[in-house]
């Protein structure tokens, strides 16, 4: 088991759904589900990916371990800095762990950067939550065109 999944294992029967999706939380009183959504900022200029985002639980549950999988349209050049709570996955994916979330609360925030093998008029950024590696709810896209303008979602 990864660094990132650990702990996830526990929670991964646990509600964790992208915007658009719900489901009943591990131990929640029947009707109250986890909505868990990325609210953020993104700009592209020249190749490079700037992304600010905090995850939000809209929903009545608590969502006990959260993990977040951005992937990009475009490949990621093969070396990157990426904050200790993110890795690499693919050649166009990052996990980042985002923990706990409370019922109706706010998240820590995220930070990164990332460089494209190449620059590109725009790039696509999809946002699913997941648990113990596999993808959950209906997630979440954000179109960043190379403007050098912040995008908010």
């Amino acid at each position: 088991m990864t660094w990132w999944t650990r702990g996830v294992a526990v929670g991964a029967t646990a509600v964790l759904a992208a915007a658009g999706g719900t489901a009943p939380a591990l131990g929640a009183p029947r009707g109250a589900a986890a909505e868990v959504a990325y609210h953020g900022s993104a700009v592209l200029s020249g190749g490079l990916v700037g992304v600010r985002f905090a995850p939000h639980n809209h929903g009545s549950a608590v969502v006990p371990e959260s993990m977040v999988r951005i992937r990009w349209s475009e490949p990621l050049a093969d070396r990157q800095t990426l904050p200790p709570t993110c890795a690499r996955t693919e050649e166009r994916a990052v996990v980042c762990r985002v923990g706990a979330l409370e019922a109706d609360g706010v998240g820590e925030p995220v930070v990164l950067r990332v460089r494209l093998r190449q620059a590109t008029p725009e790039v696509r950024l999809e946002f699913a939550t997941v648990a113990d590696g596999d993808r959950a709810g209906s997630g979440q896209r954000v179109l960043v065109l190379e403007t050098g303008d912040v995008y908010a979602f």
